[in-house]
């Protein structure tokens, strides 16, 4: 079978420069020249950025293979709560993956034995780095200020996965999190910001990267007990809009995951409500935009 790198290799000068047709953009196809965001779901994303495709985050087992998060909002529901969009040959067909952090719905088992082993995966830290070589992994490397893949600058940002009530309570199992800024000369960057809440690492980056688009984890995820949310609600993706109010916002992590409250109709509702629904995307699961 002729993979997405073994076509790289082979024939780069067959990706075409421009536009992007619906077709392409239904599967996620990116060009050099040209970006695509394709939302698969939860925080599963493929990304083709100048050419160069990447996979973020990727949980792709079957519907309801594993229970609810134990003292979450909701538990009692089965997770995943949706199908996968796309076959998963198409999803794991990519350049590289990015894992932000180590929780089950972003990194799973059935993404651990789809992905070729030989694949690079990026990740935030050594002791991230440490489990995936464990898991069988041959080429995992640590994500820097200046970490360089096939010509994209990969920049790690930091975040925070909840309140400071949230980790004087559960630190551990929060742990550390990470986002990811793309740059490319001719490229829009791009700055994925990762299971956080709005705090001060998120409005650093935006303030030094200035991102033309800013994929934001904004499912409210909830915990039983404690009072606001592990990553962005209505008011996080506010500010990020207000500190940053030309970058087109893409909504992501969203009606997946037992214990994300906050739907795409309500956020979008708010964002009308607010006066910035033309800055905001809420792509269905399946979706792709292109740049």
């Amino acid at each position: 079978m002729t993979t997405r790198r073994h076509m790289l290799a082979l024939s780069a000068s067959a990706l075409a420069a421009g536009a992007i047709p619906a077709s392409a953009q239904e599967a996620g196809a990116g060009s050099e020249g040209g970006s695509t965001i394709t939302q698969i779901r939860n925080a599963t994303l493929r990304i083709d950025y100048g050419g160069v495709r990447f996979l973020v985050d990727p949980m792709l087992a079957e519907r309801h293979a594993f229970p609810g998060f134990p003292g979450t909002a909701n538990a009692h529901e089965a997770n995943p709560m949706v199908h996968l969009p796309l076959p998963l040959a198409n999803l794991i067909d990519v350049d590289a993956v990015i894992v932000t952090h180590l929780h089950e719905d972003h990194w799973d088992q059935a993404a651990r034995d789809a992905l070729d082993k030989d694949l690079p995966i990026f990740v935030q830290n050594d002791a991230d780095a440490e489990v995936i070589r464990g898991q069988g992994f041959s080429d995992v490397r640590v994500l820097t200020d200046s970490t360089q893949f096939n010509g994209v600058h990969l920049i790690k940002t930091g975040g925070r996965h909840g309140t400071e009530a949230h980790y004087a309570v559960m630190a551990e199992v929060l742990g550390e999190v990470c986002g990811v800024v793309f740059r490319r000369t001719g490229e829009k960057t791009i700055y994925l910001a990762g299971d956080t809440i709005w705090n001060d690492d998120v409005a650093a980056a935006l303030s030094r990267h200035e991102p033309d688009v800013a994929i934001l984890n904004a499912g409210y995820a909830m915990v039983q007990g404690i009072d606001g949310a592990i990553i962005m609600g209505t008011e996080d993706v506010l500010r990020v809009h207000q500190a940053a109010p030309e970058a087109l916002l893409i909504a992501s992590h969203m009606e997946a995951i037992n214990h994300c409250v906050l739907t795409r109709a309500e956020l979008r509702a708010f964002a009308t409500r607010e006066g910035f629904a033309e800055k905001l995307l809420t792509p269905g699961d399946g979706e792709a935009t292109a740049f």
